[in-house]
């Protein structure tokens, strides 16, 4: 099993980006927040003028550490990297989630870090484990 983090699972259309924070459902655990959005495919046809681009997956996600709570590039830096390292080795059950839900467009995902100090990995990844729990639950 490859556990790469490909282009098509970033989220970067802006149309998504911006239905995912006005219309998607939140999840918390601290100090991660967890907004998500499952457009199914209909949806996501009419969100583009002409056609669904190749690079649009069963799942995309987005990190964003906020300037407010971390000042320092290198600090928000180093959490974004630990979060999208946790995401990455646990995503898995998740994917093979998306993939079975019939209709299903793309599970959007954007993973807020809500803290104001750099924690370490291994909180971050035990939290990232129980937030993707909660959103498979949500999800079926």
């Amino acid at each position: 099993m490859r556990y790469t983090l490909r282009k098509d699972e970033k989220l970067r259309h802006k149309r998504l980006v911006e239905d995912l924070f006005t219309e998607g459902n939140t999840l918390y655990d601290f100090p991660l927040r967890l907004t998500w959005r499952l457009v199914d495919a209909d949806t996501l046809a009419n969100s583009f003028r002409a056609e669904i681009p190749q690079k649009v997956g069963n799942i995309q996600m987005l990190i964003t550490v906020p300037k407010k709570k971390r000042r320092h590039a290198v600090d928000r830096v180093l959490m974004r990297r630990r979060i999208r390292e946790a995401y990455r080795i646990n995503r898995l059950p998740l994917k093979d989630l998306a993939e079975n839900i019939p209709n299903a467009g793309t599970l959007s995902l954007a993973f807020i870090y809500i803290s104001d100090q750099n924690l370490p990995y291994s909180l971050i990844e035990s939290k990232m484990k129980r937030l993707l729990r909660k959103l498979m639950l949500n999800v079926k």
